[in-house]
């Protein structure tokens, strides 16, 4: 396992971020952005923004795309469809891995619904198994396939 692959489990895990914070968060500064900007623009992102859509391990790693390839210029469709092409490429190898990367079909239930029954005790400790059993996983890939491709 790499050293980013260990800092974003261990800010997933152990400091409590989600997964969308976790990958972006060890690539930000390498691209310009300070750690605490990462965390602040991708904390609505974990559990595909809390309704099970996106995986927010997947949204991370979009957001580490945009900030390394991301269009500043108006009119600059060849660095914006060049982003594009680049997530799109991210998010197919992911699939690939996974078979998904919507964040209910990975984790097999629906977020949503778990986070709207959080406090009933069996749901509380489905959602803490899949914390520690699928997400980190998820996690692990995102950060993998970003090393793997250069970013």
């Amino acid at each position: 396992m790499s050293e980013k692959s260990e800092a974003a489990l261990s800010l997933f895990l152990d400091d409590r971020f989600n997964c969308a914070q976790s990958v972006f968060a060890v690539f930000c500064e390498a691209y310009g952005l300070d750690k605490e900007s990462a965390f602040k623009v991708s904390s609505g992102l974990g559990g595909g923004m809390k309704c099970g859509e996106l995986c927010g391990a997947v949204s991370g790693a979009g957001q580490v795309i945009g900030l390394k390839y991301g269009q500043t210029i108006a009119g600059d469709i060849k660095t914006k469809n060049d982003c594009y092409a680049k997530a799109r490429e991210f998010a197919r190898k992911f699939h690939e891995i996974h078979g998904s990367i919507v964040c209910r079909e990975l984790l097999g239930h629906d977020v949503h619904s778990l986070w709207k029954n959080i406090d009933d005790e069996e749901t509380k400790k489905l959602a803490q198994e899949l914390h520690v059993t699928v997400c980190p996983k998820l996690i692990e890939t995102a950060v993998k396939i970003l090393e793997e491709t250069g970013y």
